[in-house]
């Protein structure tokens, strides 16, 4: 098992206090209520969870009992055991199995993990690496904010402007304009990054019990706030050129949705990017079906400018645009925003405002002044010369341990199919403190899949591709 910062799991041992059979319960007790192991998952066969231990068959069949009777398993006759779509809490499992060794109960344990992890093993990390971020330009961008008589004091002692700092939309106003987006600052709310302004769209637009159109693959965090909220979602195929227009057409007409939520450029997690015709496409249904588009453009600095967006051709009418800077600039600074047109901004300042009261004026103006002065764009340059060098090279790495990729690689991400399930080899590659994200993780259904995603900037380490080589040998 891997911790947050990416080390492998100890190892049972004979030598604890505890059996082997409660080690083991309490290692995949912890795994699914930390939800790296979600409802639905299936667990390795006894023989092969023994195997792996290096325990007794009899062991494992104990550890398993012990989940069954705590309610976090249940057992499918001639098919396996399998995580419980609704199961006990881990401080009542913990109160029936071993009380003396609490385990967090921690829903978010795997974004945790996700952005906290060693990314020298964690091949399934959705950031880059710290390495390639530029700690100078934030430091200087922070001194240059508080410098004396540059307005720090009013900056640094009051809330900040409920829609956001007014320097950061004018600069964002710009930007946008860069991208074919027509937008002045007035239309602009600034965010605790781009997932709070998914937030705010969900519950200004949204109705719990309204329809969703998302696509799948997908993002699981997004799957897991919309469903949370009290949403149904109506998964899309993502293809190519984008989502496949006939299910999505039909699920119109079926569900009269509310909502889709996209990413139209580099898609997480197949990096691809909405064709032309696509988009003209989507837009039409958006108008007859009568639903909001929210665009989430989180990866846009690592995307040409002219790639067709759906919020520049639509002018922000339909559509909602989301971005932010924790991809390029830095995850510590959650600075995100919206764009919308004039009916929508003001009800989702004000819904800001009850959320949040207001974003941090001082991260913004930092922000600001690395986007006034050309640093984020020189520095965004910088970042792509060194990713297209790490995706030849996991490329490379990734055809020569057998995989394939099922779509082209560009961006952050690449989608490989590794010929066998991902569910799986993450658990394994988990206990030696590898951080993989299998493509169950990307399924609206949650369906086990062969498919996984890689980040081509971690994922350049010959050993994780060779230890993956002799996994995958062993499943055939």
């Amino acid at each position: 098992m891997t911790n947050t910062e990416g080390s492998p799991a100890s190892p049972l041992t004979r030598k604890a206090s505890q059996p082997l059979a409660q080690q083991l319960a309490q290692r995949f007790a912890e795994r699914i209520q930390q939800r790296l192991l979600l409802p639905g998952a299936r667990l390795p066969s006894v023989r092969e969870c023994a195997r792996h231990h290096g325990v007794s068959p009899y062991t494992v069949v104990a550890a398993y009992d012990q989940l069954l009777a705590g309610g976090l398993l249940e057992a499918r006759k001639q098919r396996g055991f399998f995580v419980r779509d609704k199961h006990v809490s881990t401080s009542t499992w913990q109160a029936k199995a071993q009380p003396q060794q609490p385990v967090p109960v921690d829903a978010t344990a795997l974004i945790r993990g996700m952005f906290q992890a060693d990314a020298k093993r964690a091949p399934g990390l959705g950031t880059l690496p710290a390495e390639w971020l530029d700690l100078p330009m934030l430091q200087g961008a922070m001194r240059q904010v508080l410098k004396a008589g540059s307005g720090s004091e009013e900056l640094a002692l009051h809330y900040g402007e409920p829609a956001g700092d007014a320097r950061l939309r004018k600069a964002l106003g710009l930007r946008l304009a860069d991208l074919g987006i027509p937008c002045p600052p007035e239309q602009i709310v600034t965010t605790v990054g781009a997932t709070h302004a998914l937030d705010l769209i969900t519950r200004t637009v949204l109705q719990p019990g309204d329809a969703v159109l998302v696509d799948d693959p997908g993002w699981a965090i997004e799957f897991a706030r919309l469903t949370h909220a009290g949403m149904r979602l109506l998964p899309v195929p993502r293809g190519a050129n984008g989502p496949d227009l006939a299910v999505m057409e039909r699920l119109i007409e079926q569900h009269r949705p509310r909502m889709y939520v996209t990413v139209s450029v580099l898609h997480n997690p197949t990096g691809n990017s909405l064709s032309l015709a696509n988009a003209h496409q989507i837009l039409k249904l958006a108008e007859q079906g009568d639903f909001q588009i929210v665009e989430d453009d989180t990866y846009a600095f690592l995307a040409p400018n002219h790639a067709p967006r759906l919020s520049a051709l639509d002018g922000l009418r339909r559509t909602i645009y989301v971005s932010g800077f924790s991809k390029i600039l830095t995850p510590a600074w959650r600075v995100g925003y919206l764009a919308a047109s004039p009916a929508w901004v003001d009800k989702l300042t004000n819904l800001k405002l009850l959320s949040s009261l207001t974003t941090s004026p001082l991260l913004e103006r930092a922000v600001a002044h690395c986007l006034e002065q050309g640093q984020l764009r020189r520095h965004a340059e910088r970042v792509l010369t060194l990713l297209d060098a790490a995706r030849q090279r996991s490329m490379k790495l990734a055809e020569a341990a057998g995989c394939r990729f099922v779509a082209p690689p560009q961006g952050l991400f690449g989608w490989v199919d590794v010929g066998m399930d991902t569910e799986k080899l993450a658990q394994i590659m988990m206990d030696e403190g590898w951080l993989t994200a299998p493509g169950m993780l990307f399924s609206a259904s949650r369906q086990s899949s062969t498919l996984m995603r890689i980040n081509f900037a971690t994922a350049q380490d010959a050993q994780f591709w060779r230890r993956l080589q002799t996994l995958r040998s062993a499943a055939v």
